[in-house]
């Protein structure tokens, strides 16, 4: 017998019958790094007994589009249309050479404290998201041997996979935006990222998986899709591609394959179980058949949407056609609760009040994103699973007579207190061992300030950085 823990709290969010349940003044009990009870009580013998008080112990959260980061998506608030405010790459940066806007040891840097901030979001599975916007072509194997290190440190659940693609956008200097393509290059991506999902799957006692991540569908060719699809299938790793977000990759993949995103990657035949796509906005009725049909996964997430005028049509809708759907942060704050909140608020505005409840969001965010990834042992408090669990201080909020809905009215990402993570305990009294968060911060701005002065590089007529973020008010500087 290993060394047993017993966490208790005034309520308890276990798993039963294929569903969640809610224990009042319930208990946790963890052991070699799995859930071994939970319920009521329990009359065994402990080594450790943790009385959390007024909060809740959740099961960790499943992020599928986990910012792994300095989110430069924050730029464009106010910022737009994307093609002048340096989002799509003008012809000019292309014709002179992209080039990395990060070192190698910032872009380390960023990995490890985007980590971080997940888990003090209580999040503890990861499949970590970056923009590619300021990258000289794509994400490097150098930089996730990096970030397995950072996630093996903290102790993170995550699946891994540097991003590659066939080609990108770009703009003249009157926002026609159109597809540049180096195929051979994508492929060679592909092939890298292979070589690294076989050397690290399974690492850091099976917390560090394996995962593919073609750029986005109009990025791609059919030769990179299928191959993708074939090496993830040798590996048994998920595949995650952003797809029907945006009116510009509708019309680029229309104009090149004459039909919608999700059509395309059914014809091509690899849409299936373990293919999960953010983010269906602009996805059609024919689409969600052919999701539904396949049982790939949609990956909502509302915050980033919402940011940008965007809404899932509908989320109500998708549950009751039986897609599976989790949910992602893809945003600064990755705060999965306010991604829940925002989610609810979203799809009530679409289908009205009593189409979406609480509950279906919280299931998303814990047993969608662990059904996509094939994880019955992810996702839910139940014996038998893995010990990942969120606890939720309620001490300053006002509560509900339900847990859940008090996490939808009052609570936020941070009031999570402490993180399990396969049974260890990542992050406690929100301090996470070796981490020194201020300072952390600091380097981030720091970082994130050097890279907004890089921006007339790689905006369309390059003007200055004052003329690209327009402030909300009249600055008057000393």
């Amino acid at each position: 017998m290993g060394r047993r823990i017993l966490l208790t709290a005034r309520w308890v969010i276990g798993h039963a019958a294929g569903a969640h349940v809610i224990h009042e003044q319930g208990v946790v009990v963890i052991e070699n790094g799995a859930v071994l009870h939970v319920g009521p009580s329990f009359d065994g013998e402990v080594a450790e007994r943790i009385d959390y008080g007024q909060a809740v112990i959740s099961p960790g959260f499943v992020d599928l589009d986990a910012l792994a980061d300095l989110d430069t998506t924050i730029l464009g608030y106010d910022n737009g249309p994307a093609w002048k405010k340096g989002r799509v790459w003008p012809e000019s940066y292309v014709a002179r050479g992209p080039y990395e806007m990060y070192g190698p040891e910032e872009l380390a840097f960023q990995k490890r404290h985007a980590f971080a901030h997940l888990i003090r979001n209580g999040i503890t599975t990861a499949l970590p998201i970056s923009s590619l916007f300021y990258r000289e072509w794509a994400e490097t194997v150098a930089e996730f041997d990096a970030a397995a290190d950072a996630a093996a440190d903290l102790g993170l659940r995550v699946y891994l996979g540097p991003a590659y693609r066939s080609g990108g956008q770009v703009t003249d200097d009157q926002g026609r935006i159109t597809a540049l393509y180096d195929e051979a290059r994508g492929l060679a991506g592909l092939e890298e990222a292979a070589a690294f999902a076989a050397r690290i799957e399974g690492r850091a006692g099976g917390l560090i998986r394996a995962m593919f991540a073609p750029d986005r569908i109009e990025t791609c060719t059919p030769a990179l899709l299928q191959r993708t699809a074939a090496l993830a299938a040798e590996l048994g790793a998920p595949v995650r591609q952003h797809c029907c977000q945006s009116p510009t990759e509708l019309r680029l993949v229309q104009e090149q394959h004459g039909t919608s995103p999700i059509v395309w990657l059914d014809r091509l035949g690899v849409l299936g179980p373990r293919w999960l796509l953010p983010h269906g906005t602009q996805a059609t009725e024919a689409d969600f058949d052919h999701l539904a049909a396949s049982g790939a996964a949609l990956v909502h997430c509302p915050l980033v949407s919402a940011r940008h005028g965007s809404v899932l049509r509908s989320f109500a809708r998708c549950r009751d056609r039986g897609i599976v759907t989790g949910l992602g942060t893809d945003t600064f704050p990755a705060d999965m609760i306010l991604n829940m909140q925002v989610g609810m608020m979203m799809a009530r505005m679409v289908d009205g009040t009593e189409a979406v409840r609480s509950e279906h969001l919280f299931d998303a965010a814990t047993l969608g994103g662990a059904q996509a990834l094939g994880r019955s042992d992810l996702g839910r408090l139940a014996p038998g699973a893995r010990a990942d669990i969120a606890v939720i201080d309620l001490r300053h909020v006002l509560q509900t007579p339900d847990p859940v809905q008090t996490l939808m009215t009052s609570a936020s990402g941070r009031d999570t207190r402490d993180v399990w993570i396969d049974g260890r305990r990542v992050m406690r009294d929100g301090v996470i061992p070796g981490v020194d968060a201020l300072a952390d911060a600091a380097r981030a701005q720091a970082q994130f300030d050097g890279l907004v002065t890089k921006y007339p590089d790689r905006t369309a007529g390059h003007p200055p950085v004052q003329d690209i973020f327009r402030p909300s008010y009249e600055r008057r500087d000393a």
